[in-house]
């Protein structure tokens, strides 16, 4: 299904909205007791739905059937780091009122720094009961060697750790496919996690960035990632034009390997799955219904590979 096609269905679903209030057409609403089996928690980003309160962010989605969020607690997120005290207990409150959990706090933070707030965000985080949160990222600089800078990455990544495990809460690292980006190779990223214990830091293996920068050698940045693993996140690379990096797209209609799932499922992993839907504009509010009819799409279709 090409892209304008799908949206152009997603706004005729969307359309079927109810004067009631509810976001979603009944037929993609999650039915009572439908919530994940107890082998995952599953979860989305909600990136694209900063413009809500918080109260409306949790009812929107826990309507979805989803267990938990991934939100952005970063500079420019859903809330600013700034006002992590005031106002991330509010957000918390929200979200299991309607019964659910932050899951991972996607968060601005890979050192140590008082211009990061790494303290004053990772201890109210942890005192709400959240327990993990999303790395920043750590560069390159393609016109320096290579291996030196990964030896700088370290030091910076230990104080990290060290501090997280004296607060209670575990950093996680997600691969990020790009030309610069410490981890796209996977390799390095796995590398340096074997100096440090598993239950201290994780890696978010992103099968929609391994696919983008590994194509068929998924399996084996599956299995250098193994021991670290944390969190999954799902979605799908489309290609669309010769000589052009992917765009994201509809799960199931992609470069992903269906093979995954199995290989998922057979892997005893049993942790968090967070559902990356970003092929919708998330910064145009009025794009919220087709949003949330595409990330119940990609629901639905997750769970079908995941045999649930």
């Amino acid at each position: 299904m090409q892209r304008r096609s799908f949206l152009q269905q997603s706004l005729a679903a969307s359309a079927a909205i109810t004067a009631a209030g509810s976001f979603l057409p009944s037929s993609i609403q999650a039915t009572e007791g439908g919530k994940s089996s107890p082998r995952f928690r599953f979860c989305t980003f909600t990136k694209s739905l900063q413009h809500l309160s918080y109260d409306d962010l949790a009812k929107r989605t826990a309507a979805l059937g989803f267990d938990g969020l991934e939100v952005p607690i970063r500079p420019g997120g859903h809330i600013e780091p700034e006002k992590v005290e005031d106002e991330l207990p509010k957000m918390v409150e929200a979200l299991k009122k309607h019964g659910l959990e932050m899951t991972v706090m996607t968060s601005g933070i890979n050192e140590v720094s008082k211009e990061q707030r790494t303290e004053a965000v990772l201890r109210t985080a942890a005192g709400l009961g959240i327990e993990r949160f999303r790395m920043l990222y750590y560069k390159y600089d393609l016109k320096k060697p290579i291996f030196p800078q990964v030896d700088e990455f370290r030091p910076k990544l230990r104080d990290l750790v060290a501090a997280s495990r004296e607060i209670g809460i575990k950093p996680i690292y997600q691969n990020h496919s790009g030309k610069d980006y410490f981890g796209a190779t996977v390799w390095d990223l796995a590398e340096v996690m074997q100096e440090f214990d598993a239950k201290d830091v994780g890696i978010a293996f992103d099968i929609g960035h391994a696919t983008t920068e590994g194509s068929k050698c998924w399996p084996l940045h599956w299995a250098v990632c193994r021991d670290h693993l944390d969190t999954v996140y799902i979605k799908e690379p489309h290609w669309t034009e010769v000589g052009k990096a992917p765009k994201v797209g509809p799960l199931g209609e992609g470069g992903v390997d269906p093979g995954f799932y199995q290989t998922l499922l057979k892997s005893g992993f049993a942790g968090p799955i967070s559902l990356h839907v970003e092929y919708v504009d998330h910064k145009d509010p009025s794009q919220e219904p087709v949003f949330l009819a595409a990330v119940a799409k990609d629901f639905a279709k997750l769970k079908d590979y995941l045999e649930l």
